[in-house]
């Protein structure tokens, strides 16, 4: 039977390219010279440092920028708290999404059986795997679930005949 996976993940190979543009950037810009910003990344997160809320916020415009360009969806983005360090430096670290969570992975499938499609869903993991009887019906469940759900960046993968 025909099937496919439901996935969000971010291209971290992207994520990172974007970071390092965005460092170039800041460290090239008239008005970051001689200013404590900057971008780090590490695994799943992103560490955005400056010396005042309004330049984090010129920072954090910066990076998404270059994700976007980049064709990162900025929704993988989690903002996080924005902290005092150290003098009069700020740090916000942005988590990265990766995978379904058990909630919205349960959404897809109720968007799925309400839609009354001849196809199945199933969660497996950090996916959801949709089995159909015939290819067309599968291709329809895509395009529903592009419109239906915009609030998470999806990804279809593992396509199957």
């Amino acid at each position: 039977m025909p099937s496919f996976d439901v996935v969000s993940e971010a291209d971290m190979i992207e994520v990172k390219n974007a970071v390092e543009q965005s460092q170039k950037e800041i460290a090239t810009r008239f008005d970051f010279k001689g200013t404590g910003a900057s971008v780090e990344h590490k695994e799943n997160e992103l560490t955005v440092v400056a010396d005042s809320e309004f330049q984090l916020q010129q920072v954090r415009d910066v990076l998404t920028n270059k994700l976007s360009k980049r064709k990162v969806d900025v929704r993988f983005l989690e903002d996080g708290d924005i902290k005092k360090i150290g003098g009069d430096k700020v740090k916000q670290v942005i988590k990265i999404k990766n995978g379904i969570e058990s909630d919205d992975a349960k959404k897809i499938v109720r968007v799925i059986k309400d839609s009354k499609m001849k196809v199945q869903a199933s969660i497996q993991g950090e996916a959801v795997r949709v089995t159909g009887a015939k290819r067309d019906d599968l291709q329809a469940a895509m395009a529903m679930l592009r419109k239906d759900v915009p609030e998470m960046p999806l990804e279809f993968n593992n396509f199957r005949d």
